[in-house]
């Protein structure tokens, strides 16, 4: 079996217990960062904890979780903000008030790409597939790297459960053909970083998710 090309590392960060994560090439030791909602201090100790480069920022999609420390962590490292989906400008249009609201400190951004399904994001020796998954957000995407079957989901998908669709421009129809038509067909055996909680595999939510199994869908 050919040694593990990925590796990574869960921050929680905000009140919100949001999962960002660290993931980075062994080989070359390049890094991004998938949400950084905010505790940006917190993020940058385990980047610097396992000798890494930060080479991009991820973003999934633009809710104050997991947006909300984009624009310090981008300023503070010179690092490019990749992601999400232009159909999230008015949620990242909408962060300033959004933290205000919450206390939160955090501002809006300008992505330096916005993503769009079937692009593909490098890092290192790296390959992330960009999925496509509205429903949550109408921009949302998942980060999807194939060859090591790990998955960065944001809030689309949750171990037992699935992502709220009761947010402006949320569609819970959406979100299932989401889950079922673009990831699931990845495969089961790929593992997913949810944006809160702990982590699951495809093909188990397949079997017991109570939103998505597919004895629900005959």
């Amino acid at each position: 079996m050919s040694e593990a090309k990925l590796a990574f590392q869960i921050v929680p960060v905000t009140p919100f217990v949001q999962n960002c994560s660290v993931i980075w090439c062994t080989k070359t030791k390049l890094a991004a960062v998938v949400d950084p909602g905010g505790d940006i201090d917190k993020i940058r100790q385990i980047i610097a904890q396992n000798d890494l480069e930060l080479d991009k920022i991820l973003i999934t999609h633009a809710h104050l979780d997991h947006a909300g420390g984009t624009s310090e962590l981008a300023r503070a490292t010179g690092v490019p903000i990749i992601g999400p989906h232009k159909e999230d400008q008015f949620w990242i249009d909408a962060l300033p008030e959004q933290c205000k609201q919450f206390g939160f400190d955090g501002e809006a951004f300008t992505p330096d790409q916005w993503l769009n399904h079937g692009d593909k994001v490098e890092l290192g020796e790296l390959s992330f597939d960009v999925v496509h998954c509205p429903g949550h957000t109408p921009g949302h995407v998942v980060f999807v790297e194939k060859s090591e079957r790990l998955a960065a989901v944001g809030d689309v998908i949750f171990q037992g459960s699935i992502g709220r669709s009761d947010f402006p421009k949320g569609n819970q129809d959406d979100l299932i053909n989401s889950i079922r038509q673009r990831l699931f067909p990845l495969g089961d055996e790929i593992s997913f970083i949810p944006g809160h909680g702990p982590m699951s595999t495809f093909g188990q939510e397949r079997l017991s998710n109570p939103f998505v199994a597919d004895q629900r869908f005959g």
